[in-house]
């Protein structure tokens, strides 16, 4: 037996596995200090009371024998399907077909199992600073990785590649710096991707976050995209569904991966479960949205807060706009982990380093808006007597 030695390959410690053992050293060196956790990007605010009603009845159907039901589709429910379709792609004049919906467990599942669809000797094309799944599920595998560069000097929007990539994984909104592209910016990397045959994973898992009326939410609003991209959607951070887990990848039947990515599907996936996705279709009914567009408001009405109040200070800091994040430059030249010890040490607040993204990420810390408000406040104002 031989072990894939491209693990070797990969950063020895995980980003958020390392930010939790230097938390865990600290309070138990100081077990009296509370945390307060304004890094990790995971909802904090319940369930809308209507998805919790579907859940609820999902379940009671299951105790029953009349609507008891057994394995899922491996793709997904067509009531689940074509609710998204009608509801996120048809107001945009987007035309898709039930068979390109895929249901899934979440975005991050699927943004790694796509690289099953491709050659090992694809050359991918990553944003630096990034979400760490997308090198690390492409060095897993073995592939060639270009990094593109998004720092202040380019908006946080890198160059299209100079040297030919095959697979181009976009996000945007932005994990972690909080930008946006605009229609034209996107369509620079459509027309890229059709010119030299790529395809784009377009992770959008951010999209209902997007306030502004000239940036595009899905990137199949762009001529020709369908022929070049992969769109890759979460209910968790739009809905609060991180433990409840249910996403969707749209894959066109243009880009001729839709029947591949069907054969993968039902060859190692079971299919997402039943309550989770009558919850998911909950979400789309005029009191689950309401609900979830309240959470929606209030994570950006911190995320504005923190940018903000960021600025009073001093701080440099970018996001928090179009996106529950906000990227800030660390102060006195320090590298992002020196900024993030100190924030521990000596605030007691917990933030998440830019490094852990990528190498254009030091020198930067992201802030979520993923918090209490009150710990939120309190944060700041440990900050702002530094």
């Amino acid at each position: 037996m031989n072990k894939n030695t491209n693990f070797q390959n990969l950063e020895e410690n995980y980003l958020f596995k390392e930010i939790g053992d230097r938390a865990n050293a600290y309070l138990t060196a100081h077990p009296d200090q509370q945390l307060l956790r304004m890094g990790v990007g995971d909802v904090t605010r319940p369930l809308p009371a209507a998805i919790v009603q579907a859940m609820q009845q999902a379940v009671s159907e299951l105790g029953q024998a009349a609507t008891f039901r057994g394995y899922c589709l491996e793709e997904g429910y067509e009531w689940l399907r074509r609710t998204i379709i009608d509801h996120d792609y048809a107001p945009l004049d987007i035309d898709l077909d039930v068979s390109e919906v895929f249901i899934g467990e979440g975005a991050g599942s699927d943004l790694g199992n796509l690289s099953e669809l491709f050659a090992r000797e694809n050359r991918v094309a990553i944003l630096d600073p990034s979400y760490p799944a997308y090198a690390d599920s492409s060095i897993m595998a073995g592939r060639p990785v270009t990094f593109l560069p998004c720092h202040a000097e380019n908006g946080f929007v890198p160059e299209l590649p100079a040297e030919k990539a095959d697979i181009i994984y976009l996000c945007f909104p932005n994990n972690p710096t909080g930008t946006v592209l605009r229609r034209e910016q996107l369509a620079e990397w459509v027309r890229y991707a059709r010119e030299n045959k790529s395809i784009i994973i377009f992770d959008a898992a951010y999209e209902a976050y997007i306030t502004q009326p000239d940036i595009p939410h899905s990137i199949y609003e762009i001529d020709g995209a369908k022929e070049v991209a992969i769109e890759v959607r979460s209910f968790s951070k739009s809905a609060g569904f991180t433990s409840v887990r249910c996403g969707f990848t749209v894959v066109p039947k243009e880009t001729g991966l839709q029947a591949m990515w069907l054969r993968r599907q039902c060859t190692k996936y079971n299919g997402t479960s039943y309550v989770s996705q009558r919850a998911a279709q909950a979400t789309y009914t005029p009191e689950g949205h309401a609900g979830i567009r309240a959470n929606l408001d209030f994570y950006l009405g911190t995320a504005h807060l923190i940018r903000q109040r960021l600025h009073t200070m001093g701080y440099e800091a970018y996001g928090g706009e179009n996106a529950p994040y906000i990227w800030c430059r660390a102060p006195h030249r320090w590298n992002s982990w020196t900024f993030f010890d100190h924030l521990l040490n000596e605030c007691q607040v917990l933030c998440t380093p830019g490094v852990g993204f990528g190498k254009s990420g030091e020198g930067y810390v992201r802030f979520s808006a993923f918090s209490k408000r009150e710990d939120c406040e309190e944060a700041l104002k440990r900050i702002q007597k530094l």
